[in-house]
C-alpha cells in the first residue's frame, strides 16, 4: 500500500480576477518520483509556491503525513520538511557568499547556533554536504565565481542538507551536463529508496523516462491526467497537458543563401582544435553538444563578449572583430543569452521595457521616448509569440518562466539583424511554447543567418536546417537535417567517434 506523504484537496488560488489553481486534488507518495508536466501558465509554479509557503491557498486543504500543513513562509515549509529547488538558480543560492556559507546558511540561521562563526567547523561541515552530493568545488570559493552548472548543484546540495520529506525540483537539469545530470539521478534514486517523496517538474523526455514513477499533467489550473501504470503513457501525458495531440514537427529544409558569417581556423581556447564554419542567410543552424562543449563560448565570441584564441571572422565579407556587445549589435549581430534570470530579464521593468530595452533609440525622437511606438512593438511581440499576460505593462516577474523566455526571445526578433544567435532559447519552456518560439524563429529567418545553441537533440531536429555538433571546444559534425543518422550525431555529441567519421566536415 502506498504511503501518502502529501495530500491536496480542493486547492484553489487566485490573483485578483485571475484564478490560477482550480480545485487541485493530488496525492504525492513517499518513496516515489512524481513528474509534473504542464504548459506555461497551467499553474505548476503557483502550485509549487503554495506547497513551499510563498503563497497561501484561497481554499482547500493540504496534509503532510496526515497532519494539517499550511505554511505561511518558505522557512516554515522547510522546517516542516518541504524543500524546493526553484528553476531560477539565484532563488536557491546567494552569489555573493562562498559555497560553504550557502550550504550552511539555514543551519547558521537557526536559533542557538551561536553568535560567532567557527569558519573551520563551517568549512568541514560544508565539505561533508558537498561530498554527499559528489560536488567537486572549493567550499571557500564565491558562488558568483562558479559556472551555471556548479551553481545549480550547490542549490540542490543545499536542499538535500535539510533531509526533506518532500523534495520539489523545478527543471533541475536545465543547466547540467549529461554527467552532472546522471549524478543527480543517482542521488534522487537514493532519496526515493529512503522514502522521500519527490515532485519533479520537467518537460525533458530524457529526464522523465529516466526518473519518473508516475506522471501528473496539468492544464488550465487543473489536474488533467494521472499516469502511473507501467509502462508509463508518455504520449498520453503530453495530450493531457496540451488538450490535443502534438504532431511531429514537419519543417521544410531551406536552401542556404549567401554567406553572412564566415569563421576561418577559429581556436576557441588554447589547445583546442581549429574549425571553420559558414553561416548563411535563410538558414537556421542548430549547434548542439554537452555542457562545456564550446557552444556558449562560440556564442560569446560571435557577440563580442570574448575573443577567440586565434582565427578570423568576416561579416558579410568585411572583417568582424567586435570589442563589446554594443559593437556587435551595431554591426547587426544579436545574442539572446541563456540563464534569463541573470543575463536577460530586468525584474524592475515591465514587459514592454524588457522587449524594447536594447533598441530605445529606435523608439525615440530628439531624446524623447515614443511610448506609442514601444507599446505597438510589445503588443505585436505578445501576439506573435502567444505570450500569456494581462497587458504589456505587466511586471515581467508576474509571468511564468516560459512566458518570460518568450519575451526574451521576442526582444531580439523585433528588429532586423544579419546574424541572430540564440543560446538555449527553449530552456525551461514546455513543448507547445518551444514550437511557438521555433516557428517564429524560422518564419523570420529569411534575410539573416540564425544560430541556435541547444542541448536537447529533439530541439535541434525541430528547428534546424543544419545541425552542427560541438565537442571539446571544436566542431566534430556537420549534418543537413534530412534523413539524419541520429546514432552518428549522438555518438559525436558524447565524443566517442573520430572527427573524420561519416559526413563530418567542419566547414561550410
Amino acid at each position: 500500500m502506498k504511503n501518502t506523504a502529501v495530500e491536496l484537496v480542493g486547492i484553489t488560488k487566485a490573483f485578483g480576477e485571475n484564478t490560477v489553481l482550480r480545485g487541485i486534488d493530488l496525492e504525492l507518495h513517499a518513496g516515489q518520483v512524481t513528474v509534473l508536466m504542464g504548459a506555461n501558465g497551467a499553474g505548476k509554479s503557483t502550485l509549487v509556491k503554495v506547497l513551499c509557503g510563498v503563497h497561501p491557498a484561497n481554499a482547500g486543504t493540504i496534509k503532510l503525513y496526515g497532519e494539517a500543513f499550511s505554511p505561511l513562509t518558505p522557512s516554515e515549509a522547510i522546517r516542516s520538511g518541504v524543500v524546493t529547488v526553484h528553476q531560477s538558480i539565484n532563488d536557491g543560492v546567494i552569489p555573493d557568499l562562498d559555497v560553504a556559507s550557502n550550504l550552511m546558511l539555514d543551519h547558521l540561521a537557526k536559533p542557538g547556533s551561536g553568535f560567532f562563526l567557527n569558519k573551520k567547523k563551517n568549512y568541514a561541515e560544508a565539505r561533508k554536504i558537498a561530498a554527499a552530493m559528489a560536488l567537486d568545488v572549493d567550499v571557500r570559493q564565491l558562488v558568483s565565481e562558479l559556472d551555471l552548472a556548479d551553481r545549480q548543484l550547490v542549490a540542490i546540495a543545499r536542499a538535500m542538507a535539510h533531509k526533506p520529506k518532500l523534495l520539489i525540483l523545478d527543471e533541475p537539469t536545465s543547466s547540467l551536463s549529461a554527467t552532472e545530470a546522471k549524478r543527480l539521478f543517482v542521488l534522487l534514486d537514493r532519496l526515493r529508496d529512503s522514502g522521500v517523496a519527490i515532485l519533479y517538474i520537467s518537460h525533458r523526455m530524457s529526464d522523465i523516462r529516466r526518473i519518473s514513477d508516475r506522471i501528473v499533467s496539468m492544464r488550465d489550473g487543473k489536474i488533467s491526467g494521472v499516469f502511473e501504470e507501467s509502462p508509463l503513457d508518455y504520449e498520453g501525458a503530453v495530450r493531457a497537458m496540451l488538450g490535443h495531440s502534438m504532431t511531429d514537427a514537419n519543417i521544410q529544409i531551406q536552401e542556404p543563401g549567401t554567406p553572412i558569417m564566415q569563421m576561418k581556423d577559429i581556436v576557441l581556447q588554447e589547445g583546442a582544435t581549429a574549425f571553420s564554419l559558414d553561416l548563411h542567410a535563410n538558414e537556421v543552424v542548430a549547434i548542439t553538444g554537452l555542457v562545456g562543449s564550446g557552444k556558449s563560448g562560440l556564442a560569446n565570441v560571435l557577440f563580442g563578449l570574448s575573443k577567440p584564441h586565434s582565427g578570423e571572422m568576416t561579416l558579410k565579407g568585411a572583417p568582424y572583430n567586435p570589442r563589446s556587445q554594443g559593437q556587435a549589435i551595431s554591426a547587426g549581430v544579436f545574442l539572446c543569452p541563456k540563464d534569463r534570470a541573470t543575463n536577460a530579464v530586468v525584474q524592475d521593468f515591465d514587459i514592454t521595457k524588457n522587449i524594447t530595452l536594447p533598441f530605445l533609440a529606435r523608439h525615440s525622437l530628439f531624446s524623447f521616448l515614443n511610448f506609442g511606438s514601444e507599446h505597438v512593438t510589445a503588443q505585436n511581440t505578445i501576439a506573435d509569440l502567444g505570450i500569456i499576460c494581462q497587458s504589456d505593462t505587466d511586471e515581467i516577474g508576474s509571468l511564468s518562466g516560459g512566458n518570460q523566455q518568450k519575451v526574451m526571445v521576442g526582444r531580439w526578433l523585433v528588429e532586423e539583424s544579419d546574424l541572430l544567435v540564440l543560446d538555449e532559447p527553449f530552456q525551461g519552456v514546455d513543448i507547445k511554447a518551444r514550437r511557438d518560439i521555433g516557428e517564429k524563429i524560422r518564419k523570420t529567418a529569411t534575410a539573416r543567418a540564425t544560430a541556435v545553441m541547444v542541448s536537447e537533440m529533439d530541439e535541434a531536429l525541430e528547428i534546424a536546417d543544419r545541425i552542427i555538433v560541438m565537442n571539446d571546444q571544436t566542431i566534430v559534425g556537420d549534418h543537413r537535417n534530412e534523413n539524419i543518422d541520429l546514432r552518428l550525431v549522438l555518438t559525436q555529441v558524447v565524443g566517442q567517434l573520430n572527427n573524420a567519421t561519416g559526413n563530418d566536415e567542419h566547414a561550410n
